[in-house]
């Protein structure tokens, strides 16, 4: 464990009301600073603004659309947990341990679940318009 690790601070006291809201923003944003330090969380921001722009381009439906999002969410909310989970466990266990492996595992597992349905979801779309395209060149 480093120093850094190590180190305790008091609990800051609890916020309430309207304030509360700012303060869980604010660590909503930090949340995304750090998930965005993940290789593979850049991977799928890129895959997602590559498909949205492909979407757009070939006609996609607004319901496709919107569905694209919701499942992108859903992978960025899943990758954020597995991250979170890969945090606690390299602090908790910095040695190999079977709990450490059998966390991270099912953390990605979780996210590689929620890949397969996004791809699932983008080759349905993409065959769909790519077959109108074809059907309409006839």
């Amino acid at each position: 464990m480093t120093e850094k690790q190590g180190r305790t601070h008091p609990r800051p006291p609890k916020v309430t009301g309207l304030p509360h809201l700012f303060e869980a923003a604010g660590y909503s944003v930090a949340g995304a600073r750090r998930l965005w330090r993940e290789t593979a969380f850049r991977h799928i921001v890129a895959a997602f603004l590559a498909c949205l722009m492909l979407f757009t381009f070939l006609g996609a439906s607004g319901q496709e659309i919107a569905l694209l999002f919701v499942l992108f969410f859903c992978l960025v909310a899943t990758e954020a947990l597995n991250t979170a989970i890969e945090s606690i466990v390299d602090h908790l266990a910095p040695d190999w341990q079977v709990f450490a492996r059998d966390a991270k595992d099912l953390g990605s597992l979780a996210t590689m679940c929620l890949l397969a349905a996004n791809a699932v979801f983008i080759v349905a779309v993409l065959a769909r318009l790519l077959a109108l395209i074809m059907k309409d060149n006839l």
